[in-house]
């Protein structure tokens, strides 16, 4: 149990790009935001631009302003047909311009930095919860969140939150499920990672790949 202490997790969606007209992860987060965590959870919600530049200008200032215990990520994929954790970001492969036609020069996320790096959380463990619970919504778990922007974030947010972040891919909506869906899957994982932290609270973890 969490007691009487606020429990903060920024939940951040993303604005539409490419064939996504309208984004399914914003709408998802919305949705949940409606829902909430409970009343012992303080959720903070934002939409993210599919803007390299502004991904490494906007988290550093997230993760100080609201000094989450957690952040999870949302993200469409258009090859999803399950709600999909994702276990790890990834520093290199930054090849495909973002919505402003803007490209790394690097390619990278943080130069110098470890080719990968894993959230504190053991996805599978969340996958598996979720998954028995007859939510009647798929999850599964990925380690290759696909080198664009949900990736590229996903590994800025891992290095700066210490790996006390998460990343979630959603498909698009109606293929096959619900915004109404997706969110009360993703309030479900959330609620899964959270339990799982504090379980682990105080034990050492391995975040990077050697």
């Amino acid at each position: 149990m969490r007691g009487q202490f606020w429990v903060i997790v920024m939940l951040e969606g993303f604005e539409p790009f490419g064939e996504h007209a309208v984004n399914a992860s914003w709408v998802a987060v919305q949705e949940l935001q409606k829902l909430g965590l409970g009343h012992d959870i303080n959720l903070h919600v934002a939409e993210v631009p599919v803007e390299y530049q502004a991904v490494q200008s906007l988290l550093p200032s997230l993760w100080t302003q609201h000094l989450p215990q957690l952040v999870v990520h949302v993200g469409v994929s258009g090859m999803a047909t399950t709600v999909t954790l994702e276990q790890c970001g990834h520093n290199q492969g930054y090849m495909r311009p973002d919505n402003c036609s803007f490209c790394p020069k690097s390619c990278c996320c943080l130069e110098g930095g470890p080719d990968c790096i894993h959230s504190v959380i053991d996805m599978d463990a969340v996958c598996k919860r979720v998954n028995s619970s007859g939510l009647g919504v798929s999850v599964s778990v990925s380690k290759d969140a696909g080198r664009y922007l949900c990736d590229y974030t996903y590994y800025t947010s891992l290095f700066l939150g210490e790996g006390r972040s998460a990343f979630v891919h959603v498909p698009p909506l109606g293929k096959p499920y619900s915004a109404e869906q997706l969110a009360q899957a993703l309030r479900a994982v959330i609620l899964e990672m959270l339990e799982l932290m504090e379980h682990n609270k105080g034990k050492n973890h391995c975040l990077h790949d050697q």
